[in-house]
């Protein structure tokens, strides 16, 4: 009975050993105010890692299978703190408190006026000038077997010109089917807006090049259009325009068809597509295949629309991850959210938070090879 009390214990103890493995935590650096940062690091079974920081909720690094088995990491970034301090297009980062863009960085909400941040002329972008992907969160381990780790960050009342004090959680689960999932929590002590998501630039196979030749399937059959400063002027039906994705089609078919205006003030994609149904219920946004990889990621949200954004800022100006320069199209992303100007725009869908109604959103991004 000892000796098999003893082998119980012992391979007790290396599972014990094995699941703490799936979530581990290093220090990453320091902020200039002095306060240490953290890398925490998720692996699931099948050997997928995902790596996230407690500055920005940053998702720093994600490996996926290629049709072989070999993992490579897909996203874009820096190798280390100091790059995301220097300069980052959100890379990876939570954005909000309201993602996306607002018009002249100003809202009326219960016969107020409230002044933003103008950081993105002439609008308020992501949350201003240090919106949630420049803030430190408090960070614990959720779970170990299906590797878990939960963010929470306490925004004050009138951060970046928002009403009300929020208590703000994010929570990133791997689990081990390949499938990462983005839990958004909130709630307020005053009425306000949020509109928060996640801004993590995919190549699916870097050691490729751009990712014009991802092909793109999005389920959505309208987009909003916006005008030259990229604010919602209404939405336009994606029949016979190079925002066409209900069929798979390459990112870069159509990219440069400067004869649609939507291409010319976007500089590329930029633009918010309209997702049915509208109901706050898990559904597929669409998927993207990296056909020489065989990678392949499909996206689903609560969330009723998604912007479709494919680096067209980046000028080769960064040296990311590897030494590596990001030129333009070096990345896409898949920005779930609700709708650009919505505390401007009363037709969209609301973005108001109220004391007693939490917020929350889910976002799954799953991978497999085919």
């Amino acid at each position: 009975m000892k000796n098999i009390s003893l082998t119980f214990l012992f391979i007790l103890g290396l599972y014990s050993c094995e699941s703490t493995q799936m979530v581990s935590v290093e220090d990453w650096g320091y902020l200039p105010d002095g306060q240490q940062v953290q890398l925490y690091t998720l692996k699931n079974q099948t050997g997928m890692q995902v790596k996230i920081s407690n500055y920005g909720g940053i998702i720093t690094h994600m490996t996926s299978p290629d049709r072989h088995g070999a993992f490579a990491d897909v996203v874009l970034g820096y190798d280390n703190l100091a790059g995301y301090l220097k300069s980052s297009p959100y890379f990876g980062a939570v954005v909000g408190r309201f993602a996306n863009r607002i018009k002249e960085g100003k809202f009326t909400l219960n016969d107020s006026t409230y002044t933003l941040a103008v950081n993105n002329a002439p609008n308020h972008l992501h949350g201003g000038l240090k919106g949630l992907d420049k803030a430190l969160w408090k960070t614990e381990i959720v779970s170990t077997n299906v590797p878990s780790i939960k963010l929470h960050y306490v925004s004050p009342d009138g951060e970046e010109g928002y009403p009300g004090k929020l208590n703000l959680y994010v929570t990133y689960t791997l689990n081990h089917q390949n499938q990462l999932k983005i839990d958004y929590y909130a709630e307020t002590d005053q009425t306000t807006h949020i509109n928060l998501s996640n801004h993590t630039y995919f190549n699916l196979n870097l050691a490729n090049g751009n990712i014009l030749q991802h092909e793109l399937t999005l389920h959505s059959d309208s987009i909003l259009a916006v005008d030259k400063t990229l604010i919602p002027k209404g939405s336009m039906s994606v029949t016979n325009t190079p925002f066409d994705f209900k069929a798979p089609k390459k990112i870069g078919e159509r990219i440069k068809d400067t004869s649609h205006e939507q291409i010319v003030f976007g500089g590329g994609y930029d633009h918010c597509y309209i997702i049915k149904p509208q109901k706050s219920e898990l559904k597929s946004v669409g998927s993207v295949i990296e056909r020489f990889s065989g990678r392949k990621m499909e996206v689903l949200t609560t969330e009723p629309a998604v912007q479709l954004y494919t680096g067209n800022f980046l000028d080769g100006s960064i040296i990311g991850k590897g030494r590596k320069k990001y030129d333009k199209n070096m990345g896409f992303c898949l920005e779930t959210q609700h709708y650009p100007d919505s505390p401007n725009q009363p037709i969209f869908p609301s973005t108001l938070l109220i004391p007693g109604k939490p917020y929350s959103s889910t976002t799954i991004y799953s991978f497999k090879a085919i």
